[in-house]
């Protein structure tokens, strides 16, 4: 499949973003070609093993009279800058990187969301480690991508343990410098979400020590640039890409194998630990609307970041939101799916 390469110019505004990030925030090198035909582009942002791959799985990128033009990011935040930029028209991210996005002001709009469980979302330490409760990570060297879902994970996780952010020492790296130094021994302890979660378990390279569910929403969304919504032609094509995106959600919870085996060759990762990944988290996603609730909860975690000064100021989530796509959907607080096995 051709690649293209993202503009590295799009991405220098991410350190006024995330300032205090010390990883490599940077776009992948790779993005997937164009699907489609006809004389409207929309330029979708993605990460390696997400949309375009769900959708190509579930037979849903046929039949399509516009093109999708495809970038792949290394995380949400990233991808959220080229979006501002205009360089992306749509794309999808966890639950945290459009509080960052909101607190530096970008041109964003919450278009859509998916509720799921949340025990992907973990803080892991090596399989040796001599922790065995979060309680004890005080004073130890954890490492995170700033601005991604795993931030808010590792904070909500400390505080359920009575811990403050400022009682361990926080890595900012990016996955796959993250990874490198948890297994390199650099960090105690790495909070992140899957597929690497399941990478490392399955690997044996490490084990859970304090997960998500019940301390994190739980919620992933699409973003869209507003001056893509503005274009009434746009609108329809995201109309349509995000009634593409439900379908394909639905094609993973019935086929969990199948989506698993796309997943796997797609990312390179092996088939055991994509299908774990697909039981714990992916198959659990259920389309939900983007709801008062919904943004409750995000104003939740920019009302955090903003208190340990991560955000410059207020947030008020409410004004990154549009609703216009909810349609008949369920509340963003419906019970995610329970993933059984056949």
């Amino acid at each position: 499949m051709r690649r293209h390469l993202v503009p590295a110019a799009l991405l220098l505004p991410l350190t006024l973003l995330l300032a205090a990030c010390g990883g490599n925030s940077a776009a992948d090198t790779a993005g997937a070609g164009t699907d489609g035909k006809g004389s409207l582009t929309l330029n979708v942002g993605d990460q390696k093993g997400g949309s375009e791959a769900v959708l190509r799985a579930a037979g849903e990128l046929k039949n399509l009279n516009y093109k999708i033009k495809w970038s792949t990011f290394t995380s949400g935040p990233p991808l959220l800058e080229a979006v501002n930029a205009k360089a992306v028209d749509i794309g999808g991210v966890g639950n945290t990187p459009p509080v960052f996005a909101a607190g530096a002001g970008s041109k964003v709009s919450v278009v859509a969301a998916w509720h799921g469980t949340s025990k992907g979302e973990a803080i892991l330490v090596p399989k040796d480690s001599s922790l065995r409760k979060p309680e004890e990570l005080k004073g130890r060297s954890i490492a995170v991508a700033q601005g991604s879902s795993a931030h808010f994970q590792l904070i909500a996780s400390l505080k359920a343990a009575g811990l403050k952010l400022s009682d361990v020492e926080v890595k900012y790296l990016q996955p796959a410098d993250a990874l490198a130094a948890f297994t390199g021994g650099k960090v105690d302890a790495w909070a992140v979400w899957d597929p690497y979660t399941s990478q490392v378990l399955e690997t044996k390279q490490g084990r859970i020590l304090a997960d998500g569910d019940g301390v994190v929403n739980g919620l992933s969304f699409q973003v869209a640039a507003p001056s893509a919504l503005k274009d009434t032609k746009k609108a329809a094509a995201v109309k349509d890409y995000l009634e593409r995106l439900r379908r394909a959600q639905d094609w993973v919870y019935r086929h969990p194998d199948a989506w698993a085996k796309v997943w796997a060759k797609d990312t390179g990762l092996p088939y055991e630990v994509a299908l774990a990944s697909v039981k714990r988290t992916n198959a659990s996603r259920i389309a939900v609307a983007v709801d008062k609730p919904l943004i409750a909860s995000e104003q939740q975690i920019a009302d955090t970041f903003t208190e340990l000064k991560l955000i410059p100021g207020k947030v008020d989530f409410a004004a990154f939101v549009d609703t216009r796509f909810n349609g008949g959907l369920p509340p963003s607080t419906t019970t995610p799916r329970v993933y059984k096995d056949s």
